[in-house]
């Protein structure tokens, strides 16, 4: 019986067989992804308003049209409608109205004022983690929070990169004195004292989540342009460069279509140890109370109200374990992609 052929599987496919071996942070990574994408669904799985609301024979959408009134669905309330009382209220009336809640009826922005809410209270069938000092429910705040908090490292560490490989790449393959240039650039804005900068700027202007972006992003670019740097300057003296060049390709179709390939290593090994700093770089901002704006929620803010008030457990062990649990999962997956791309295992790609 003839032998089959073996097929070469490309460099890529191996890593990613080596990745998923490495069960702990494939895993997390499988997990973390399916809790950063359910975390965009928060608004139909973790709110205030009604899904549907029938009325009067006449159908409603709350969580997507927004605010209505309480007088519109015939509730003497002040406001918006408190639809968790109007679904009670209509089935005990036995009424032909109804309603659908969310899997967790609770908002992260409804604080004391809302009917109902008390400040402290212990985590119970109602509120699983219990509420803050304003009354607002800490389980919805976490799930939102999660969501922010990762966004934000994404996109910071995206933005980054970007930066990195533009400068950094053009700083090791063009040299000279452009390479001299931004290395000043670099050694005096590196000597600032950023976090006293990021505090002042903070202070100043009201921060937005896009805010913190620009001000991080001008803050951090510096780590990945000089790890890029060294990349593409020690890849511009292959053979492969000179082939390219000699087939009369331009600096930038050679730096970013056969340099910049060969140079992924470091950037994807790094990614993940980058979300960290970016998740930790927005928890230490807003436990300072220079990050995002209240009321928006953030686990910084919740760890900041849960120390000062000790004796309440749930409001410390909470945001505490909720960061433990999402950094360990991305330590985890930094582990099983340095692993995965180890270049010793595959050396030819050096």
């Amino acid at each position: 019986m003839a032998e089959q052929p073996q097929i070469s599987l490309s460099i890529l496919k191996k890593r990613w067989l080596k990745f998923k071996t490495l069960k702990r942070g494939y895993y997390s990574f499988i997990l973390l992804v399916i809790l950063y994408g359910l975390s965009w669904c928060l608004p139909l799985l973790i709110n205030n308003r009604a899904l549907v609301v029938r009325y009067e024979g006449e159908m409603y959408f709350p969580v997507i049209s927004g605010y209505h009134a309480g007088a519109e669905f015939g509730q003497e309330v002040p406001g918006e409608a408190i639809y968790r009382e109007l679904k009670q209220g209509w089935k005990l009336d036995n009424s032909d109205n109804w309603l659908i809640m969310p899997v967790y009826p609770y908002s992260p922005y409804e604080d004391i004022t809302v009917q109902g809410n008390k400040m402290y209270d212990p985590p119970s069938r109602t509120h699983w983690l219990g509420t803050d000092n304003t009354g607002r429910d800490v389980f919805s705040r976490l799930c939102y929070a999660f969501n922010i908090s990762i966004s934000f490292a994404l996109v910071l560490t995206t933005l980054n990169y970007i930066l990195g490989v533009l400068i950094g790449g053009s700083m090791g393959y063009l040299g000279g004195k452009f390479d001299l240039f931004f290395q000043r650039i670099i050694e005096i804005w590196s000597s600032l004292p950023m976090l006293f900068v990021i505090i002042i700027i903070s202070s100043i202007i009201r921060p937005s989540f896009f805010l913190l972006i620009f001000i991080y992003t001008i803050v951090n670019w510096i780590g990945m342009t000089y790890l890029m740097r060294a990349e593409f300057y020690r890849e511009k003296s292959k053979d492969y460069v000179a082939a390219a060049l000699s087939m009369g390709q331009t600096n930038f179709k050679v730096m970013f279509k056969h340099i910049l390939p060969n140079a992924l290593v470091p950037i994807i090994t790094y990614f993940p140890f980058s979300i960290i700093g970016g998740i930790s770089a927005l928890v230490g901002l807003d436990y300072l109370g220079f990050g995002m704006p209240p009321p928006t929620p953030s686990w910084g803010q919740l760890l900041e109200v849960g120390l000062q008030n000790i004796s309440k457990a749930w409001m410390v062990f909470a945001p505490v374990g909720a960061l433990f649990v999402t950094l360990l999962m991305v330590m985890f997956i930094a582990e099983a992609v340095r692993e995965a791309f180890d270049p010793k295992v595959y050396s030819r790609l050096r």
